[in-house]
């Protein structure tokens, strides 16, 4: 059973010491394709890094909403926003970058600079139709200002560790884009979890872990890698009343189709 991690952050400092070592083990378990996520200019540029030395890993590429400049005066911010932003799209052109993201709007750890989030949002969509990639959308808190801002843009992509917010889930099917789950469907106090599964049709799903965050029962609690991402998989399958296997192979042919992967 091959499975398909659609979205882990080997970028991440909490890799830093065993990143070859854990990546060598993720692919012998069964993981055989997975996606570096990128959240800022530095870690997206490690992102392509690591996909470069790693035949199964790709990259997406982007700044977060918690990742962006913190200065108030819009002008300046703008100003270096954009400076970035014209670095991402340089390693953008790198042929193992197959998104921006993790890009969007997070009013739970920043709440004053709504207007920047979503200027900075709506700009990375326009980097990304231009360049012809999907995004890969963060959402947190914010959903309202997430879809209006998605139904006024022609694009494609994933909500990458969607909220299990069925309202939210409904709308984004409607707009076209895939539903990735991750570590949360598992949780035992996980609200609406089998809920938002079945709300999902098979051929519209990916599956992720985030890590090192956000670890799956029954490894909560530890630092997450893309071993786990079958924890994942058995929950939708069970929700589902479907074969584990089942589910890999369709999540993996949608991360695929999604990322244009051959």
């Amino acid at each position: 059973m091959e499975l398909f991690d659609s979205h882990a952050h080997y970028n991440d400092e909490k890799f830093e010491k065993d990143q070859v070592q854990i990546l060598k083990k993720v692919y012998e378990s069964g993981v055989t394709k997975l996606v570096c996520a990128g959240y800022s200019l530095e870690s997206s540029k490690k992102a392509v890094q690591i996909a470069d030395q790693n035949d199964f890993v790709y990259a997406i590429v982007g700044i977060s909403p918690n990742d962006l400049p913190q200065i108030k005066e819009n002008t300046q911010f703008q100003e270096q926003f954009l400076n970035q932003l014209e670095e991402v799209k340089k390693i953008a052109e790198h042929k193992k970058v197959v998104a921006i993201g993790e890009i969007g709007l997070d009013y739970y750890w920043n709440e004053e600079n709504r207007e920047q989030q979503k200027w900075a949002f709506i700009k990375q969509i326009e980097l990304a139709n231009e360049l012809k990639l999907p995004i890969v959308i963060h959402t947190r808190e914010a959903i309202f200002d997430t879809l209006e801002i998605l139904k006024k843009q022609e694009c494609k992509g994933v909500f990458h560790c969607c909220p299990l917010n069925i309202d939210l889930i409904r709308e984004g099917l409607k707009l076209g884009f895939y539903i990735s789950f991750a570590g949360p469907v598992t949780f035992k106090n996980a609200k609406n979890a089998q809920n938002a599964i079945n709300e999902v049709p098979i051929d519209k799903m990916l599956i992720e872990t985030d890590s090192p965050y956000l670890a799956p029962e029954p490894v909560r609690g530890s630092r997450n890698n893309s071993e786990n991402v079958k924890y994942i998989a058995q929950k939708i399958a069970q929700v589902k009343g479907i074969p584990v296997e089942e589910v890999a192979k369709k999540t993996y042919q949608n991360a695929k189709k999604i990322f244009s992967i051959i």
